[in-house]
């Protein structure tokens, strides 16, 4: 990172400076959900908090995913979603969220969803309160897995629900983040690695 700017400010200055890619042309086709990519700072690096969806939620069933959902009536904006089902699933009080910025949507290939996803800095350690209903468990990684493209597979088969979809996806302790929340997670880390002049990846 840079010596005088820490990760945190390093993407708010890049989202600040750039206007979301929506996905139009899709009418009322698709749903739309947002959600929060939260990271934060232990062990003198950064990290990015997941959850691992319950078998019970309507869709997604076991993925590995971002706090969020589908956009309700009653929220003001896709930025509301994402903080109001942030502290639904995993207890984060929205106060607790600095917010740093709005990255390019992205679509779900197995529900059909628009995602407007949000990157906030939120406290650790925190006393998360994870939703039975929804969230099976927490999974915390390091930023840099993702930075480092070691644990990245392009057009990697994964098997959801009895069909194949090819997918570009990350590994880490067991798991695999695949779909929207891998492409949500390879536009920031783009996004990180060009400003760092490190080597990009097209996918």
């Amino acid at each position: 990172m840079e010596a005088s700017k820490e990760l945190p400010w390093i993407i708010r200055d890049l989202l600040n400076r750039r206007t979301p890619k929506p996905i139009e042309g899709q009418g009322s086709l698709l749903k739309r959900a947002a959600v929060l990519i939260p990271l934060f700072k232990a062990e003198s690096e950064y990290w990015v908090l997941f959850t691992k969806r319950t078998d019970t939620v309507e869709a997604h069933k076991g993925q590995i995913s971002f706090p969020g959902g589908r956009i309700e009536d009653e929220d003001g904006s896709p930025l509301e979603t994402a903080l109001r089902e942030a502290d639904e699933e995993i207890g984060l009080s929205r106060k607790d969220v600095t917010v740093l910025g709005q990255m390019d949507d992205a679509r779900t290939v197995s529900s059909n969803y628009i995602v407007h996803p949000f990157v906030g800095l939120i406290p650790y350690p925190y006393e998360f309160k994870t939703s039975v209903q929804e969230v099976k468990a927490l999974l915390e990684v390091p930023f840099q897995v993702f930075l480092s493209g070691d644990s990245a597979g392009e057009n990697t088969p994964v098997v959801y629900d009895g069909v194949t979809y090819q997918s570009l996806a990350y590994r880490y302790n067991g798991e695999v983040i695949w779909g929207a929340t891998a492409r949500i997670m390879h536009n920031l880390v783009d996004l990180v690695k060009r400003k760092l002049n490190l080597p990009v990846e097209d996918r």
